[in-house]
């Protein structure tokens, strides 16, 4: 491990993070349309927003396509960085304390996500019109989590390894 593979790493991390916050508001703007939906069918109103359900089906597509790229790339990265020497790492204290501190940033966007996962789930139990992918979303949702936990451990066992070779 050198500080240009941690450098890719810190990089690869903050995208991950702007994907995350990204998806995050992207169904938080679902949610608002499926509240508006819902509303409309109780209302006994015709639905204005018939592209709802080809919109969903897309986003989730290409999130599922998104977090996929992503668990190769860390499952890759992870191996590289538990493979290292005791030798390698010397000198990379502070990129390590960065690592840990994007890793955390990653954690809060990850925890958004969820956030917004749970306020959909809460007006899609009462949605009946369509058949959605939420099977897709969810699979995503657990993927980021899972994926953000092992960062987060690796991003701490980084840092105390430096942090052990500086001596202190």
């Amino acid at each position: 491990m050198n500080e240009g593979f941690l450098d890719e790493v810190l990089t690869q991390t903050d995208a991950l993070r702007a994907c995350v916050a990204q998806a995050a508001n992207t169904l938080r703007d679902f949610s608002r349309r499926l509240e508006l939906i819902l509303s409309q069918d109780h209302k006994n109103i015709a639905v204005r927003d018939s592209a709802f359900v080809s919109d969903f089906a897309a986003f989730c597509t290409q999130l599922r396509q998104d977090t996929n790229s992503r668990l190769d790339y860390w499952q890759a990265a992870r191996a590289q960085m538990r493979s290292g020497t005791d030798k390698e790492g010397y000198g990379l204290a502070l990129a390590a304390k960065s690592f840990v501190s994007r890793a955390k940033t990653l954690s809060r966007a990850c925890d958004d996500l969820s956030t917004a996962y749970a306020q959909f789930n809460r007006f899609y139990k009462n949605y009946t019109l369509a058949k959605l992918p939420v099977w897709l979303l969810t699979s995503c949702c657990d993927d980021l989590n899972n994926l953000t936990g092992k960062i987060l451990f690796l991003s701490r066992e980084l840092a105390k390894k430096t942090e052990q070779k500086r001596g202190y």
